[in-house]
């Protein structure tokens, strides 16, 4: 009976404005989300392809506002002739220019890439830095691109809030907010010990190919039975099992279900 009464009790976060706002999960709900999301997939890895830390600082500069695909399609061909700052520098922006015209935005994008390669050979020694406040100084690269590069690159806890995130944290009700920013703290407010190392991608691949931005996929979703969403379709979660493993690029999908959770 002590256990109920605790469940019952809501999780609270905080407004902007410093009020508490009521969120209507309890503690246990959202720990359980989060214990899902880890035995699916129990080591995330972005969809960026890359193999160390520049790499991985460009492949997210140039993903802004571009799917991962297409800027997994344009960076094979650059990393092939620069995979280190100082062999972006050497190449140039130009060319820089060329390898990923592919991409929204490439001629900034470019831009930006030469300069922030030209910055870290000046004053890092061509090493990617590992702090907050030097890499927000680089240019193109924001809170979102910092957070993502510290919590991929240097293991730390941090939440990047992109398109996804912010979907989830609204539509589920569970770190509502009307700012990425907003929306990242309140996150931060109630992800449990132990699994925020691991939130900001589970968070993503959920909202990528489950929690969707025209149609959840609910037949699919292993938390529809915690989900507060007022477009869900079902109550009934999708089977709980383990996603393959793999390395930086596209990730393992969730099976494809039948209408309340039998696997196809």
């Amino acid at each position: 009976m002590a256990a109920m009464r605790q469940k019952s009790k809501p999780v609270s976060t905080t407004a902007k404005s410093g009020k508490a706002v009521r969120i209507p999960y309890t503690t246990a709900e959202v720990t359980e989300i989060f214990r899902r999301f880890a035995v699916q997939r129990p080591e995330p890895q972005p969809e960026l392809e890359h193999s160390d830390a520049f790499t991985l600082l460009v492949a997210v500069v140039l993903s802004a506002q571009a799917t991962d695909m297409g800027v997994n399609r344009a960076t094979r061909g650059l990393f092939a002739k620069a995979s280190t700052a100082s062999a972006m520098v050497a190449l140039g922006e130009d060319a820089i220019r060329e390898e990923i015209r592919t991409i929204g935005l490439f001629r900034n994008k470019a831009k930006n890439v030469a300069l922030l390669a030209e910055r870290l050979v000046e004053h890092y020694g061509g090493v990617v830095p590992d702090s907050r406040e030097a890499l927000e100084a680089l240019p193109g690269v924001g809170r979102k691109t910092a957070n993502v590069v510290l919590n991929t690159a240097f293991g730390k806890e941090t939440l990047a809030v992109d398109t996804h995130i912010f979907r989830i944290g609204n539509r589920l009700k569970i770190a509502p907010g009307k700012t990425p920013e907003e929306v990242e703290r309140n996150f931060l407010r109630i992800i449990p010990d132990g699994y925020l190392r691991h939130a900001h991608h589970w968070l993503i691949l959920h909202g990528r190919y489950v929690c969707k931005a025209r149609k959840p996929d609910c037949a699919a979703c292993i938390i529809a039975d915690l989900c507060k969403a007022d477009e869900k379709t079902t109550n009934v979660p999708a089977p709980l099992v383990p996603l393959e493993v793999r390395g930086a690029g596209e990730q393992a999908r969730p099976p494809v279900t039948a209408f309340g959770g039998a696997v196809l």
